[in-house]
């Protein structure tokens, strides 16, 4: 009788634990049909291109060690890939989206199915087009839970909110986006900037387009902050309410109290905020950051919702906060130097220590021969086109070359891109100094579809120094496949001899986009053990087109499990 009730026991623990593996390792299925809406914002009806009739997209929620199957119909006027911002990919390059890097787009009227594994990742990332300027208006979040619902790392919120930094304009995106490639001048700014795609009250006929938040006194909410914008950093508060930073970009950090906030395009902050003041209402609110010179211009317009406690009165007057200036670098770079690593929580990883690759990669705007004929000339400085550039390389999307660079690696095809990205650049300069933004002797950059080749599992090492050129500017700059420790961060030009002291091995804060300092530089280490070819650019959408990118190919491991495998059979081809 006791051997039965032991046989029973352990046939009934058998089954438990199978079933909560297989609940913890789910498929998680979406189904995305992109095509054209009208969408009324800013006094004027605007079609924009949008998932399943909703802007933002649908959120996706997922939980570690799932796999994502998302089912993409392409009923929009325009070639299409989707991007899943920060997700690894390990061995599942084929789904990681850029247009022509790793795919061949979606056409209109066609679909594809986008399948990855979730592989030891959890927080706040997002989804979103990535061709052309579509992710104005395709994108959404992708929050991923601990698997097996193991305990996060900080005080569990009453509740977690996503919020979506965005931008709006008053047209057709991608029209924008060509004007501004055909005059040479760059695209026009956009008109609004979104929370949650609501411009808030202090725009033309937005008194009812405002987003609102209900929060209970004395509760704790996660707020997962993303910014989904284009072209812009963004500072962002609360009124009379402090932030305790826990997490940036689905890596968890030290907690972090502060008052503000700033992100990059690309970037994720999640933020613990407690409901402790009187019961009223409260504007959270953001704004540009954008310490550059006047060469180039940006919408300098703030975008509100409110927060409103329960119990608090409809006619209450909400309280807004004070926020930065759009040029206070000193609160922005405060903010950025002081988030570090929560040592030893899950999927923490120690910075390596033995470097094989040392690069030294300067990056920044150029110009272009403007190629006009009879004598007219571009919208850009001195009449030429703009441009941009890493190592005095413009990268060249290989549009036309018949199959995407990931599929000319795994087939072996060469002249789709060349393997001579160079570790430091050409020519070396004072690459801070303004005198030299317009010097025609540097500013002009060779174009070519150059990547830098990696040995499978070697860790790489670079300083991202920004220049000068055309103006100075804190770019953000994203790498697919890998996330990256950043060591430290400073203004002017790098100094190889004093600047390393400076390099927490420690603690460092883990990110797949690094906000460069303006007129500065960052020092960033990565592992390259995810093999294929991987898209390192600047987050900033006028400028990917413009040449500010480069390509990593990591080459396969020893092993068929280190190998990237075959193409989907589904695989859009060009």
């Amino acid at each position: 009788m006791a051997s039965c009730l032991v046989l029973l026991l352990l046939l009934f623990l058998a089954s438990s634990s199978s079933s909560y593996t297989m609940v913890s390792a789910a498929i998680v299925e979406h189904s995305f049909t992109v095509e054209d809406m009208s969408v009324r914002r800013l006094c004027r009806d605007q079609v924009i291109t949008a998932v399943n009739g909703e802007y933002p997209g649908p959120t996706i929620h997922v939980q570690d060690e799932d796999v994502l199957v998302v089912h993409v119909t392409n009923n929009s006027p325009h070639d299409l890939t989707i991007h899943w911002h920060g997700v690894f990919q390990l061995l599942s390059g084929w789904a990681d989206g850029p247009e022509n890097i790793t795919q061949c787009p979606i056409r209109p009227g066609k679909k594809y199915t986008y399948r990855f594994k979730i592989k030891g990742q959890e927080g706040t990332l997002w989804w979103h087009a990535h061709s052309s300027w579509l992710r104005a208006t395709v994108h959404g979040a992708l929050l991923i839970r601990p698997k097996f619902d193991l305990p996060l790392p900080y005080p569990t919120p009453y509740k977690k909110i996503p919020i979506l930094l965005g931008e709006w304009w008053n047209a057709n995106v991608v029209q924008v986006e060509q004007e501004g490639l055909a005059t040479g001048r760059g695209p026009n700014g956009s008109d609004a900037y979104t929370i949650n795609g609501h411009p808030g009250n202090l725009y033309p006929c937005s008194q009812n387009q405002t987003y609102e938040l209900k929060m209970v006194r004395g509760k704790t909410y996660l707020l997962q902050v993303i910014n989904v914008a284009l072209n812009n950093q963004l500072f962002f508060k609360l009124a009379n309410h402090k932030f305790t930073v826990v997490a940036v970009d689905a890596t968890y950090t030290d907690p972090y109290i502060t008052d503000v906030i700033v992100l990059a395009p690309g970037q994720t902050t999640d933020v613990l905020v407690k409901a402790n003041q009187p019961i009223g209402s409260y504007y959270m609110a953001a704004r540009p950051y954008a310490d550059t010179q006047p060469q180039i211009g940006f919408p300098n317009s703030i975008t509100r919702a409110v927060v409103i406690y329960d119990g608090a009165s409809p006619s209450t007057t909400p309280i807004m906060p004070t926020l930065p200036g759009f040029n206070d670098t000193p609160t922005a770079h405060k903010f950025y130097t002081n988030i570090t690593a929560l040592v030893g929580a899950r999927h923490w990883v120690p910075v390596p220590r033995h470097v094989d690759n040392h690069m030294f990669v300067t990056f920044g705007l150029n110009l272009a021969s403007c190629g006009a004929v009879n004598g007219s000339t571009c919208g850009g400085p001195n009449g030429q086109r703009l441009s941009a550039s890493m190592n005095n390389v413009s990268f060249v999307i290989p549009n036309d070359a018949g199959l995407s660079m990931l599929e000319a690696y795994f087939h072996k095809v060469e002249g789709v891109y060349s393997r001579d990205f160079p570790d430091e650049p050409t020519v070396k300069f004072d690459y801070t100094n303004s005198s030299l933004g317009l010097d025609n002797s540097l500013i002009f950059a060779p174009k070519g579809t150059k990547v830098k080749k990696l040995k499978f599992n070697s860790t790489v090492e670079i300083v991202l120094q920004n220049t000068a050129f055309i103006a100075k500017e804190n770019h953000p700059m994203h790498l697919h496949g890998f996330n990256f420790h950043v060591l430290a961060q400073g203004f002017g030009n790098y100094d190889p001899i004093r600047d390393p002291y400076m390099f927490n091995f420690v603690n460092p804060q883990i990110r797949n986009t690094i906000a460069v300092p303006v007129g500065g530089w960052a020092v960033i280490r990565f592992q390259a053990n995810n093999p294929g070819v991987w898209l390192m650019h600047c987050h900033l959408d006028v400028h990917l087109p413009w040449g500010l990118a480069m390509g990593f190919e990591v080459e396969n491991g020893p092993t068929p499990s280190t190998r990237l495998p075959p193409p989907p059979s589904d695989l859009p081809k060009c």
